[in-house]
């Protein structure tokens, strides 16, 4: 794969990123870089007559203009990685095949600087009621599952809602929001996959039970055992909300030739749940013998971390491998086999890389 390869997984270009994601040097992606994941084009609205619709358990709903929230709430800003729940798909492809599923690699992760309001506040203006259990996001692109045509949406937990992190997001690097990715504006839930960051937002609802939006009833879910009668369901499985521990080989590439001795080895890593690294680990034999990677740039707790090691390769083919370890003592399970799910999801295993030493 070559240098800044803009990889595009479908005709219309909804869904894209760039390999290598990052380096060391940019901790920040840019927008040119920022991977995009959408199920349905952008929609077609007038800014001016935009508004954000705030209902169900409050006990003042009411709509807000963009300007009602610009100048309504205190500014907050958040620097987060946002996460593809497909990212690494493609490994699950050894295993066998994943119709209908994207096959994305190690590209759909970036991480931007957000700026915009936290939700909490504007749940406080508005009010919730004691009944409420969930927040519902809905956005305003038009996305057709089972003869339906409605929003992508999906919910958060009143707790994570009102820890003051998530954020109802208008830039994203110090700019407006780019139209592919959200703008006028969308939610930003950090260490929580993707998908619940909605964006294109219309419409925010509390609720006492979960979002019955497909892309979280129905989709999103890790789902281990297929339905035999319908193999594509996975309304069965439990629903994906924090991003998993994960650690990525960035440099090699995968079937590089690369001259035998001293082999520097990066990528970036990424605790889940808040939880910070304590460790990553690389092996050149494909997890027989372990040596710690440095973590040369710290991340915060929703964002992720970069690593690097030098490894001496003798001649000849090596399996690299890679493992991270959190404050709770957590570690990335070692086989395909332990994550494999009926879409895909979420695959941490400890990511593998082959390359020739000559």
């Amino acid at each position: 794969m070559t240098q800044d390869q803009r990889l595009i997984h479908d005709a219309a270009g909804l869904n894209s990123g760039t390999w290598p994601v990052a380096t060391p040097e940019h901790f920040i992606t840019t927008v040119e870089r920022f991977f995009t994941r959408s199920h349905a084009p952008v929609p077609a609205f007038d800014p001016a007559t935009w508004h954000l619709d705030v209902a169900g358990l409050v006990e003042r709903p009411r709509q807000f203009t963009l300007d009602e929230l610009l100048d309504g709430f205190p500014r907050h800003s958040l620097v987060a990685t946002l996460v593809c729940a497909g990212l690494r798909r493609d490994e699950f492809l050894t295993l066998g095949p994943l119709p209908g599923e994207l096959p994305w690699g190690p590209e759909p992760v970036s991480t931007g600087t957000w700026a915009g309001i936290a939700l909490e506040h504007m749940l406080r203006k508005v009010g919730v009621t004691s009944e409420a259990r969930y927040v519902e996001f809905t956005g305003l692109d038009a996305v057709e599952r089972e003869g339906r045509t409605f929003g992508f949406g999906g919910s958060i937990d009143l707790d994570k809602a009102m820890s003051g992190d998530v954020l109802l997001a208008t830039e994203l690097n110090g700019a407006p929001l780019p139209p592919m990715h959200g703008y006028p504006l969308r939610a930003v839930v950090p260490g929580w996959i993707g998908a619940r960051s909605v964006k294109w937002l219309g419409q925010i609802t509390l609720r006492a039970d979960p979002s019955p939006n497909y892309f979280q009833s129905k989709a999103y879910r890790t789902q281990r055992e297929i339905n035999p009668d319908k193999p594509h369901d996975v309304s069965a499985g439990d629903p994906l909300d924090a991003v998993p521990l994960n650690a990525v080989i960035v440099k090699p590439a995968a079937g590089k030739t690369l001259a035998a001795g001293a082999v520097t080895v990066q990528g970036w890593a990424m605790g889940s749940a808040s939880r910070r690294l304590v460790s990553v680990e690389v092996s050149a034999n494909g997890g027989r013998d372990w040596s710690k990677a440095r973590i040369t740039v710290p991340g915060t707790e929703w964002t992720w971390s970069f690593w690097e090691t030098v490894l001496h390769l003798e001649p000849g083919p090596h399996a690299l491998a890679v493992r991270a370890t959190d404050s709770a003592g957590v570690t990335q399970p070692a086989g395909l086999g332990e994550t494999w799910n009926v879409k895909g999801y979420a695959n941490n295993a400890w990511h593998r890389v082959a390359i020739l030493a000559e």
